[in-house]
């Protein structure tokens, strides 16, 4: 298992880990990440300034990622956590608490001091973990993310490298 910052060539894989993922867990309607236009180039996303996509190689394919951004419409002192997902054999084995730890180092190195989330209520696995890296319930979103179908919010103060 190899965790690596995102490379053009992953760009397909990736956008079919979110697609495959979400369905099963009920969000794939309207207001959910699956429709953001940039699922099909995550690459040039998360290669922009203050943001970074890290993906989780077995064997040669992609078993899931996730990465941080700028929190659009929120604080400039605030990340959000962004498309973490796993397909099912990659889960279980601990590697979502690698992605996690890659990001939120990769937020405090950028100089953000919160990490913001939001997730759905169906997707209870990511939110323990969440919880069990020092994310806390927060009772209403923040910023602008266009997300209005998730149900459920975190925030996670970062400690300085």
């Amino acid at each position: 298992m190899t965790i690596r910052k995102i490379r053009p060539e992953d760009n397909v894989q990736v956008a079919n880990i979110i697609r495959t993922v979400m369905p099963e867990f009920g969000a794939s309607g309207q207001g959910f990440a699956i429709h953001d236009k940039e699922v099909d180039n995550m690459y040039t996303t998360y290669t922009q300034p203050r943001s970074a996509y890290f993906v989780c190689e077995e064997n040669g394919k992609l078993v899931g990622g996730g990465g941080v951004a700028p929190l659009e419409g929120g604080d400039a002192d605030t990340c959000e956590l962004k498309k973490m997902y796993f397909l099912p054999q990659g889960r279980g084995k601990g590697w979502g608490q690698h992605v996690l730890e890659a990001c939120l180092k990769a937020a405090t190195e950028i100089g953000f001091t919160f990490c913001y989330l939001e997730t759905f209520n169906t997707m209870k696995g990511a939110m323990k973990l969440y919880e069990k890296n020092g994310f806390e319930k927060i009772p209403k979103p923040c910023g602008n993310t266009g997300h209005f179908a998730c149900d459920t919010f975190y925030k996670k103060k970062l400690q300085l490298a």
